[in-house]
């Protein structure tokens, strides 16, 4: 009788504008080298990442590593959650991809021989997800993010990025989604219920977060925390474009929060509702558009780092 592996690596080859794939030979002999014991798929196309690690999950390995972006590890949670058998299963991550977002705020290597290792004996930490449900096509639907979600200009930055030219790679189509949007955005007036607390707002932004940083290195929540059952909620009030230039950069350091027009609240729920349409992103990803209601969901991934 064949003994199952210890983990399943699904590896997004198309990650880190084909690096992935073209280390991937030099990974998975480092891999060997370490001791781990695995097997490993490659996912064809987006969504399919989704699919492995549901397989994956309900197949009875220990442990289902990310290899690939932000993107990859999103997909992954997504089927790793979906399966139902998330807590009995580790998730470990190579982020070889270019925003590396979820890896950073973990301190887990970007160098793969010293991300490898910790996928051997790992230590585990317990952590919370975030789920967003909203309407796509007029039909509802839900999506689970590790990192953050947003919506307002956010949302519309990543709809621009993701209708960009596909000659673009890494994080250059958020920058250019970020520029087409600002000649056309406008901010918008929402209802938004944190927790128990309702208030009416016109915001430029909207980022629910579960860990501290997105958008390929913005510290937008620099006091998240995976283990507190709550978001690090920054909303970004009514900002002119200027203004909005100029406290840009200082999210990558955090220094956004001092901004007279930056809220951080935090909330273990926030359903915001617009008469206009306003859209969703999760970890990077193109959800949906509003109404919009984001939960966090205690406790539900072990995670190796």
């Amino acid at each position: 009788m064949t003994t199952r592996p210890k983990a399943k690596l699904i590896v997004n080859p198309s990650a880190g504008c084909g690096s992935t794939g073209r280390k991937w030979k030099r990974i998975h002999e480092y891999l060997i080298q370490s001791g781990l014991s695995f097997d490993f798929v490659h996912t064809q196309g987006r969504g399919h990442a989704m699919e492995l690690a549901k397989e994956a999950a309900l197949g009875g390995y220990e442990m289902v590593v990310a290899v690939g972006g932000d993107g990859t590890l999103n997909e992954i949670v997504n089927g790793l959650l979906d399966s139902g058998n998330a807590k009995d299963i580790t998730l470990g991550v190579l982020n070889t991809g270019t925003g590396c977002d979820f890896a950073r705020f973990l301190g887990i290597s970007r160098d793969y021989r010293q991300a490898c290792l910790h996928l051997v004996n790992p230590q585990k930490v317990r952590a919370d997800v975030g789920v967003v449900e909203c309407q796509k096509e007029g039909q509802p639907i839900r999506r689970y993010f590790i990192s953050a979600a947003g919506m307002g200009l956010d949302g519309e930055v990543v709809e621009t990025a993701v209708k960009g030219p596909r000659v673009i790679h890494g994080n250059l189509p958020y920058f250019f989604g970020i520029l087409q949007s600002l000649g056309t955005y406008r901010n918008k007036d929402i209802r938004i219920q944190l927790d128990d607390s309702v208030e009416d707002v016109r915001i430029c932004s909207v980022i629910v977060a579960n860990g501290g940083f997105y958008a390929g290195g913005m510290h937008i929540a620099p006091d998240a925390n995976l283990q507190d059952g709550l978001f690090e909620v920054m909303i970004l009030g009514d900002v002119g474009k200027l203004e909005l230039i100029q406290v840009f950069p200082s999210a990558y350091r955090g220094a956004h929060v001092t901004h007279p027009k930056v809220r951080i609240e935090k909330a273990a729920q926030v359903i915001i509702e617009s008469s206009e349409r306003i859209m969703v992103q999760a970890d990077g990803e193109l959800v949906g558009e509003g109404p919009a209601t984001f939960r966090i969901v205690p406790s539900a991934l072990n995670i190796a780092i």
